[in-house]
């Protein structure tokens, strides 16, 4: 099998279920967490402001990585910090730094580290026959366009990822973990990313669930 590393687009840290992180009378678990020194896993907190889509890039990436030795297999972009993995604590200071700055191809604050660290990735990827897939819209330039910069053909997206929006992929990805069954790739230099919107997908109870549950293990476990 070849190496297989994976680059999840972020959550929105200036949403609604951001100002309840935000919100200083706010008592749960994540919350008071968050204003400690040690924090969460950024992994965690992504998945709480993202919830369905999130959850399911994180699941599905934890599930088919293939990394090199020394290696992250899954790297999460964020908007100032460059790529981060999902077990990286964060704080709520460094969440406002990251609501502060927008995911903007033409920002530096975004754009520089985010470059700087993909182009780290390639070097250590370098004798390695290996495929970096990006799980985020490939309808904007905003992740694809800058990466392709860097890793070319290697970048790949999920070829059922065209025509869905946010919460179908997440439902997707989540599908997959659950039956053991990886996507099919393209790259994306070239790729039709726009299409007609495929039929909705049939509910499978428990399945949200049960990859909220392996998440939270893997990352208390990291």
């Amino acid at each position: 099998m070849s190496v297989r590393i994976f680059i999840l687009s972020p959550a929105s840290c200036g949403g609604e279920r951001a100002q309840l992180v935000f919100n200083e009378r706010a008592r749960f678990d994540l919350a008071r967490r968050l204003r400690t020194r040690a924090g969460a896993p950024l992994g965690e907190v992504f998945s709480f402001l993202s919830g369905l889509y999130f959850r399911g890039k994180l699941a599905y990436a934890f599930s088919f990585a293939r990394p090199p030795a020394g290696v992250p297999g899954v790297l999460v972009i964020t908007s100032c910090q460059g790529l981060r993995p999902p077990e990286i604590r964060v704080d709520l200071p460094l969440l406002r730094r990251y609501g502060q700055v927008p995911i903007d191809a033409a920002d530096p604050r975004y754009r520089q580290p985010l470059m700087r660290d993909a182009r780290v990735l390639a070097t250590a990827l370098r004798q390695e026959a290996a495929e970096v897939v990006l799980l985020g819209s490939v309808a904007t330039g905003k992740y694809g366009e800058l990466l392709a910069q860097v890793f070319g053909e290697r970048l790949l997206f999920p070829a059922d990822f065209v025509g869905r929006g946010d919460m179908s992929r997440g439902g997707l990805l989540l599908r997959c973990v659950a039956e053991g069954r990886e996507l099919d790739y393209l790259p994306l230099a070239g790729a039709v990313r726009h299409g007609p919107r495929p039929p909705r997908l049939t509910p499978k109870p428990g399945v949200f669930k049960r990859a909220a549950e392996a998440i939270r293990s893997r990352l208390e476990g990291a």
